[in-house]
This record gives structure tokens, sequence and C-alpha cells, in this order.
């Protein structure tokens, strides 16, 4: 038993390991190719990152892997909800217009804010819900087209509705008594870890106890898995689908909420885009398993922020990270594919000689 258990836990980590194995070997080509030192780029991506780094390295974790359960949420369902950027896009700036508003004061501020990104990223992926339970559409299709939507509709009312300063526009600032901060754990200069941080703490817990403690969660595995079997075992896939479409958008709203509450103060240039990408990629990564997530969304943060410093002293364009991450999901999604038929045919050997060995002793 214990030998079986070594060997299930070394089959488990084969297939991550050879996709980092990979990602280095196509990085380190690449780099070569196009005329730059890999010497320099894994020397310096490997190099012990500063106090305000890792600070960044944290916050940047923090909303890449809430990023990554409201996409896991989809996936276990079967769902591909590629509209994580609009969602969260739409949320973000609904959440930044009340809170600037300050009908309410404090922490009453903030929790009716988040909770109004949690009703319009549910909302806006609601849309794609009922497209596909009522009218066939693919949620992929209409997720990509309500992206769109979003960020235009956001555009427009921020360009129309906005505050001007300079060449900039954004919402109104949050008042001081409805920011909330962090807390240093280096130097003040070095910046807070957020306290909203949290929220991604609460929202993995949440998802690992939703898929297996609950009766939903096992009704969204089922679905998930085969369609048909879960309808003749009573379950309704058409409800599952759209549930789980709001509740992927009502997560996906919450992705920005910590940088908004605890720097950003407003939505306009300091809100960042592509995290409901990075989120996607990092729910492939980490195979839609909270924990495989959360180092999913470490290591991404890690390469992201660690990018900026070679621009400084190297002669690699920081866009080579962005490779090394699109690497590492493709290696991952392929070696895991490899790992699991060669795990199979074992298993089967195995049974194989179990039944065998009987016959030959009755012989």
């Amino acid at each position: 038993m214990n030998r079986f258990n070594l060997r299930a836990v070394g089959l488990s980590l084969l297939a991550p390991a050879i996709a980092i194995v990979l990602s280095i070997i196509v990085t380190t080509l690449v780099i070569a190719a196009v005329g730059s030192s890999p010497g320099e780029f894994w020397s310096t991506m490997f190099e012990m990152p500063k106090p305000r780094l890792r600070v960044d390295i944290l916050n940047q974790t923090v909303m890449i892997y809430i990023a990554a359960i409201a996409a896991a949420i989809g996936f276990r369902m079967g769902l591909f909800n590629i509209g994580l950027e609009g969602q969260y896009t739409l949320a973000s700036f609904a959440a930044a217009t009340f809170a600037g508003a300050a009908y309410l004061s404090g922490f009453a501020n903030v929790a009716a804010s988040v909770l109004v990104a949690l009703v319009v990223g549910g909302a806006w992926a609601g849309i794609a819900g009922i497209l596909r339970t009522t009218r066939g559409v693919s949620e992929v299709i209409a997720t990509i087209m309500l992206n769109s939507i979003a960020i235009t509709l956001v555009g427009y009312f921020l360009n129309n509705y906005g505050v001007k300063e300079g060449n900039s526009v954004h919402t109104k600032n949050l008042d001081p008594g409805s920011t909330v901060g962090g807390f240093s754990p280096f130097e003040d200069r070095d910046g807070e870890i957020w306290a909203l941080g949290l929220i991604a703490v609460l929202v993995g817990v949440g998802f690992w106890v939703l898929l297996n403690k609950t009766r939903f969660g096992f009704d969204l595995r089922a679905s998930g898995q085969s369609e048909s079997a879960a309808l003749a075992s009573g379950i309704n896939p058409k409800r599952m689908i759209l549930i789980s479409m709001v509740l992927s958008g009502a997560v996906a709203g919450l992705i920005w909420m910590p940088a908004l509450f605890g720097g950003a103060r407003n939505y306009g240039t300091s809100f960042q885009a592509g995290l409901g990408f990075l989120g996607i990629a990092v729910a492939l990564l980490g195979r839609n398993r909270p924990l495989g997530m959360l180092f999913g969304a470490l290591l991404f943060a890690f390469l992201s922020v660690k990018s900026n410093d070679l621009t400084f002293g190297t002669d690699v364009s920081p866009s080579i990270v962005q490779i090394t991450q699109g690497v590492a999901v493709l290696a991952v999604v392929v070696t895991y594919e490899v790992v699991r038929r060669w795990r199979t045919r074992l298993e089967q050997r195995a049974v194989s000689r179990e039944l065998a060995g009987p016959t030959e002793v009755t012989a």
C-alpha cells in the first residue's frame, strides 16, 4: 500500500515537473533565437526579489487566484467562461463608482461596494448563461462578445461621466474612511499587503467546501462529467449551467476589489487589465484544484513582477515572460494527459496480474 501511494505521489508530481523543464528549455531556445542572453534572463528571474517586489508578488497572487477560482467554477461544470475579463472590468467600474459616490460611509461603504461587484459580475455572466440555456448559444461566443461590450460600456461611461485630471480620467476618489489598508512586513516604503486579500482565502476555502462538502458541488461535478448521466439522476443541467455562470461571474467581480480599496482608490489608469485571462491560464495550470491554483497564481505573479527587472540591466524583452507562462500552461495540459494515459495503462496491467495470479495457482 505504501509503495502504491509513493508511486501515485510520484506520478502526480511528474506532470508539473516535466512542464517546468519544458518551459525552461523552450524559453531558453527562444531567447537564444532572438539573439539575447539566456544566462542573463535566468539569473535575473532566479534572483531573490527585493522586499517591495515580494509585496507586489503577494498582492498580484491574490487577484490572480480569485480569477482562477472564478474560471474553475465554470470548468468544473464543463463551461468555458472566457468572459472573466469583461465581468470583472464592469464589476470593478460599478463598485468604484458606487464607493466613490459615498452613499454610505466607512466599512459599510466597502461592504456594499463589494456586494455591488458581486451582483454586477454575476448578472453580466448570467446573460451568457441565459443565452446558453434558452437559445443554445455557446458560452464561449457569448462571453467573447460580452467582453467587448463591457469594455466599450465602461469606456463610454468613464469618458462622459468620469473625473478628468489632465490627460487621465477616473471615477471619484474613495473617501479616506472607505479605504482598507493592509500591513507592511518590511519598511513603509516597500508598500502594504492588502487586507482585503483575505477575500482570496475565503473564496478558495469556499470553493473547496462547495465542491466537496455540498450537494450542489456534487451536482456540479456530475453535470460537468456527463450531462446526460446527470439528467438521468434527476439533476437539471440547464439550471446548473445558469447557476454556475452566475456564480463564476460573481467571483470574477471580486478580482480587483483588494486593489481598489487597498491602493488604487478609484477606477482609472490604475485599473489592471488582463487578470481575467491570467486566471483562465492559472486554472488550467492548477487543474481546477484550490491548492494547485494557489501555486499557479504564485508562479504567474512571480514571473509577472520579476519581468520588470528585465527592463533594467538586460537586453531581454519582458515579453519573453509571457512565452514562459504560455508554454507552462500548454506543457501542463499535454503532460497531464500523457501521464494520465500512462497511469491508466499501469493500473490495467496491475489488475491483469491480480486476475491472472489465482488462475495459475488453481491450475
